[in-house]
């Protein structure tokens, strides 16, 4: 191997563990921190011992080849994620501050702790403020379950929040509760619109971060919203691309379910 070559493997692995060492330490423990983790450990594993492999794949053929076959393999699979990335780039709204009528608002859950919105579920809320303060007559919609830990759902403790920080009347806001998932979030949404009598084919505004508004919106088409609006929050740089290698997994996970 090149010097510059171990050079660059020693970097990014320094990067990839270091980044997800911090995010893993605040208990972000998820596809998008630990697979990159074990990856920066592989690349420095390489450059400091490349010659101590060099010298064991020497002696063994099979065992050389199994190597040269999942560098090939990392190769194909780190290829397809750039043109996710890219993709999911190109796909991510603009925060917009004008939006048409919409009968029903739901704000997707993203995670709480000790009963707190995250910074990003908070992000989501914030968001949505604007939207429920434009049009008051919308159904507002916090839609998430309790999580692993937690003693209430993330749909009561969105609607506290929206209550606390912005004045938003309790009574106005409909808690979903039961939600451990995106498909469930508009799945056990489909009862409150319905006994608010709003239809699926009504305008509906989708609040959810940004890298998760193409998924999340072609989950809810699947599902038969028909008439979507969507408004994206901003992700902080900080968690922003291991969110992304999050959504690269769930992608994955949803088309293998049959989500969309």
């Amino acid at each position: 191997m090149s010097k510059a070559l171990r050079v660059l493997l020693m970097v990014a692995g320094w990067v990839l563990v270091i980044d997800c060492t911090f995010l893993i330490a605040a208990d972000k423990i998820n596809f998008g921190t630990v697979v990159p983790f074990l990856i920066g450990l592989i690349f420095l594993i390489h450059a400091f011992c490349w010659s101590k492999i060099q010298s064991i794949l020497s002696n063994h053929r099979s065992l050389r080849k199994l190597w040269k076959i999942l560098w090939g393999a990392f190769g194909v699979w780190l290829l397809s994620f750039i043109l996710f990335a890219y993709n999911l780039h190109n796909q991510i709204s603009e925060v917009d501050e004008n939006y048409e009528k919409v009968e029903a608002i739901i704000i997707l859950g993203g995670g709480i702790q000790n009963g707190i919105p995250t910074p990003t579920l908070a992000s989501r809320l914030d968001a949505a403020v604007p939207l429920i303060e434009q049009q008051p007559e919308a159904v507002v919609i916090t839609s998430g379950g309790v999580g692993v830990g937690e003693t209430r759902s993330e749909g009561e403790a969105m609607a506290q929040y929206l209550h606390a920080l912005y004045g938003i009347p309790l009574d106005d806001i409909y808690q979903e509760k039961k939600s451990t998932s995106t498909e469930e979030n508009f799945l056990f949404s489909q009862k409150i619109l319905a006994d608010k009598q709003v239809s699926l084919d009504d305008p509906i505004a989708i609040v959810t971060s940004d890298f998760h508004i193409p998924r999340s919106k072609a989950i809810a088409e699947h599902q038969g919203y028909t008439n979507l609006v969507t408004l994206a929050s901003p992700t902080p740089l900080a968690t922003r691309y291991n969110s992304w290698f999050r959504e690269y997994f769930a992608y994955i996970s949803g088309w293998i379910l049959g989500e969309y």
